[in-house]
């Protein structure tokens, strides 16, 4: 797999991924699209001419055409969530983008692995996988992976211990219906709810299982940062960054994806966040792991409220 990124959409995310894309490393061949021909432009060169200071690299804006040969093709395109919008108030104007976007790339892209990050992201993958004739594998939404660095960021800070010992996953829509499958997160291979009675230096530890408070901080830290900045972008670039990078490593890497349903904890035909294994091939599989049925009964209402959506919409 060569390592060439088209990053379609140069807007405050897309022009993001790509300068973290050179900074970390990532890629050494990116391509930015946007409709807006001056500021891709204008994005590739200023990126570009930072790269004496890192690792060589081409940047570059171009058209459709010039995506021939890309391994990853990133999908940025879309209005922002203004503040006070839910994600899925965006859902038919990003949709009607999406559906004009699909098939000028996919005819010069059609063998690379496709990220979806335009919101509604859940919502836009599924169409994706309608319109584009991709294989499902190499049909990847960003999902929930950004909510849950946010949930294992603050349970490390809560916790006293690095983020990459906790393991905690915000499952479901990228929305308001997500949610935090509780029975299965674990401190350093701990229950988090036993973690504080077996850490050292426990008693420094405040959290006491204030589940549904760390919930809501996931779900409305977006519209936080939206209503004091106007958007998101520095994580969710770091998010697709690691996900890229997680694709061209090749190891096997488990991140809560949004990808296509089909019949596993009794939901199919929408697309929503679960543990899924990514690889080099894109998709590798979900992990089917053990809810309890409170928490299968909020997975299936997360689908649910996704497939309302969906049948509202025209595409």
């Amino acid at each position: 797999m060569g390592n060439k990124v088209t990053i379609i959409g140069a807007g405050s995310v897309g022009a993001t991924i790509a300068n973290d894309m050179v900074a970390m490393g990532i890629s050494t061949d990116i391509l930015l699209i946007d409709i807006d021909e001056h500021k891709a432009f204008g994005e590739a060169m200023d990126i570009y001419q930072g790269t004496s200071f890192g690792a060589p690299a081409i940047i570059r804006s171009g058209g459709y055409e010039d995506a021939v040969d890309s391994s990853i093709v990133v999908i940025t395109s879309g209005l922002p969530r203004k503040p006070g919008q839910t994600r899925l108030e965006l859902a038919q104007t990003n949709v009607d983008i999406l559906k004009d976007i699909a098939p000028q790339i996919v005819k010069y892209a059609p063998s690379a692995i496709y990220i979806i990050v335009s919101n509604p992201v859940d919502i836009m993958t599924y169409v994706f996988h309608k319109i584009s004739g991709i294989p499902a594998h190499r049909i990847i939404g960003s999902g929930t992976v950004l909510d849950t660095a946010r949930l294992q960021a603050e349970l490390a800070k809560e916790m006293h211990i690095s983020p990459k010992n906790v393991h905690a996953h915000v499952y479901g829509e990228h929305g308001d219906s997500s949610f935090v499958p509780w029975s299965r997160a674990t401190i350093a291979n701990n229950h988090i709810s036993i973690y504080k009675a077996h850490a050292p230096q426990g008693e420094k530890i405040s959290f006491s299982g204030e589940y549904e408070a760390f919930e809501e901080k996931v779900r409305t830290s977006g519209a936080v940062v939206i209503k004091s900045k106007g958007v998101t972008n520095y994580a969710i670039a770091m998010a697709v960054c690691h996900l890229v990078r997680c694709i061209f490593n090749g190891a096997g890497t488990a991140l809560t994806i949004s990808t296509m349903m089909n019949g596993e904890y009794g939901i199919e035909d929408v697309c929503l966040s679960v543990l899924n294994i990514v690889d080099s091939s894109g998709v590798r599989g979900k992990i089917s792991n053990d809810l309890t049925d409170e928490e299968l009964e909020k997975l299936r209402y997360s689908a649910s409220k996704l497939k309302e959506t969906i049948s509202a919409i025209k595409f």
